[in-house]
């Protein structure tokens, strides 16, 4: 269970056709993405940047962007959703783990307000599931306001457990076994 050396990540990828039609780019994060990443969290509405972070701003700061470029590809990693529009690449989903036991993971999904409803949250969910259990892990499990919708239904979808998170009775832990 060792992490990827860095000159394979770029090998690792997938080009995935949504329900639309349309096609998306799904690799790993790399460090050069930073300004990419800093402006897919600007763009995303307030409503899904609380959903994903449980709090409103309207930039990233310089050191959540740290926290979030900060991979090890092994207990922490991203994979992004990027497409080709007008001349330039642009981030329209990520999914991310970062290890909180030595066989546990906490996820997050997060898609572009324009990208939602064409399959992509599951499509980079799948393949961070996937990923995690090549490296290990014996569950997934995330965090959420109970009033995400959209994350109830993909964790429903992919035929995860719900419970009420015991420290706050205010949020929802959906967990999955990966073996």
């Amino acid at each position: 269970m060792s992490s990827i050396p860095s000159a394979e990540l770029p090998r690792i990828r997938w080009i995935e056709k949504l329900k639309d039609g349309s096609h998306v780019l799904i690799r790993p994060l790399l460090p050069e993405d930073r300004e990419r990443e800093a402006e897919f969290i600007s763009n995303l509405s307030p409503e899904a940047r609380y959903f994903r972070f449980f709090r409103a701003f309207q930039e990233p700061s310089p050191g959540l962007l740290d926290f979030l470029m900060n991979l090890d590809y092994r207990n922490t990693m991203a994979f992004v959703a990027l497409v080709h529009r007008n001349g330039r690449i642009i981030e329209v989903g990520i999914a991310r783990y970062g290890a909180t036991a030595p066989d546990s993971c906490e996820c997050a999904v997060v898609v572009a307000d324009d990208w939602r409803r064409k399959g992509l949250a599951s499509l980079l969910i799948r393949h961070l599931l996937d990923y995690a259990r090549s490296q290990g892990f014996a569950q997934m499990y995330s965090v959420d306001a109970p009033t995400n919708r959209a994350v109830q239904s993909l964790a429903s979808y992919l035929g995860s457990e719900c419970r009420r998170d015991p420290d706050d009775p205010g949020q929802l832990i959906h967990s999955m076994k990966l073996r």
